[in-house]
Formats: C-alpha cells, sequence, structure tokens
C-alpha cells in the first residue's frame, strides 16, 4: 500500500468515539489500542500450544484464513460439520486458557456497547493475510443467541467489514476497521450476517503484512 494512497476514501472518526451500526451493534473506535501490544503477546503463547491452521468447511473447501481459539471450548470446523470442541483436534490437549487480558477487554467492550455481565468462554483468533477474506455468515453455533453479544477485536492491516441483516440476501453496510476497532453486536442484531472483504496490501509496524482478529463468544 502506497504511502500517498488512502486505503479508505473518506477520514475514520476518532479514537474513542461509538458508532451505532444497529440496534445492539455498536463500532468502538481505538477501544482496544492501550492493550494491543499485550494481546498480540498473548496470540503468540496460544499459538504456540495450538498452532494457526486452515480449517476445512463441510463442504470440503479449504479457508483462506488460519485460525486458532483458546477458552474453555474452541471453535472447529472439518468434513463432519462446524462445531465447538472441549479439546484442539490437532494437538489433542484442551485449548489453552482464555488470558486474563483477553477476558478483561471483552467485558469492557460489552459493557460499553451497553451489554453488561459478559462473559464470554471462546475466544477465535483469526490470522489473516494479504487477499484473504471472511465470507458472509452468522454465527449460530453457540446456545445463546440473543443475550451474549459477539465481540470482535481488530488488529494490525485495516480491513473493511461486511456488516448484513438477519437474511443473507439483505444489503451490507461497508465498515472500515482499524488496528484497535472494536465492534460488539447482540440483542436484536445478535443473528445478522457478517463478513470482511479481501486484506488490501500493507505493512502495520506490529503485525507486518498481516490482520489478527480476536472474536469473542458465549459458546455454552
Amino acid at each position: 500500500m502506497h504511502a500517498n494512497l488512502p486505503l479508505f476514501a473518506s477520514p475514520l472518526p476518532a479514537t474513542g468515539t461509538r458508532e451505532e451500526l444497529a440496534p445492539g451493534a455498536w463500532v468502538l473506535r481505538g477501544f482496544a489500542l492501550d492493550v494491543a501490544e499485550t494481546l498480540l503477546a498473548e496470540i503468540e503463547r496460544v499459538a504456540a500450544a495450538s498452532p494457526f491452521r486452515h480449517l476445512v468447511t463441510p463442504g470440503g473447501q479449504k479457508m483462506s484464513v488460519a485460525m486458532t481459539n483458546c477458552g474453555e471450548v474452541g471453535w472447529f470446523s472439518d468434513r463432519r460439520g462446524y462445531r465447538y470442541t472441549e479439546t484442539d483436534p490437532l494437538t489433542g490437549k484442551p485449548w489453552p486458557a482464555l488470558p486474563a487480558s483477553f477476558a478483561k477487554l471483552a467485558r469492557d467492550a460489552a459493557r460499553a456497547a451497553g451489554f453488561d455481565d459478559y462473559a464470554p468462554d471462546v475466544c477465535l483468533i483469526n490470522r489473516y493475510e494479504v487477499g484473504t477474506r471472511l465470507t458472509l455468515h452468522q454465527d449460530h453455533d453457540e446456545r445463546d443467541r440473543r443475550a451474549a453479544p459477539i465481540v470482535s477485536v481488530s488488529l494490525g492491516l485495516p480491513a473493511t467489514f461486511l456488516f448484513g441483516g438477519l437474511a443473507r440476501k439483505e444489503p451490507q453496510r461497508r465498515i472500515p476497521l482499524v488496528h484497535g476497532d472494536v465492534v460488539a453486536w447482540g440483542g436484536p442484531s445478535r443473528m445478522r450476517y457478517h463478513g470482511v472483504l479481501p486484506i488490501k496490501d500493507g505493512e502495520h509496524a506490529l503485525t507486518g503484512s498481516r490482520r489478527y482478529n480476536l472474536t469473542f463468544r458465549v459458546a455454552r
């Protein structure tokens, strides 16, 4: 990405601001900036125990985004379907515990978005390379699909987040996200479709040519 070519067409809202996307859905600009380096160090520790891998969908397609998990359970996909597992199928061991810094950030962000008493039991960690994307989908493998929100943390390269409606065919908003931004959605927006457009070429001081995303959920 050339320095004289901005990634997004218009300036982003200032750090510390909140943007309402829909009832129960908010972007918290720069919410994770103060702890970003700690989060990235914890990602390294989690990945040392449960390495990043490219999962396979039930239809046999290899996902372009690499992922791992931490928490009481972990999200997994293969030919048998999408599900949560108590152990990492790659290592045969329990998933790494949810770091305290992860849990605190998720609770604080949920509270800032209007969701008190949030206690996620899993964090999906996605690693995006330049050109990778996340197709439009709903998060529907969790038991609680309304009260507990999804909290999503952006680290590293910028991304364009797609936020749609409750049906796949509904229009999607394109939300620019940068390092430290957090998106939280729950309540009437919990089952909205969402995704990420292909990551554009660039270099970030902390992550190089990669983007990381932490997605907190209450699975059980």
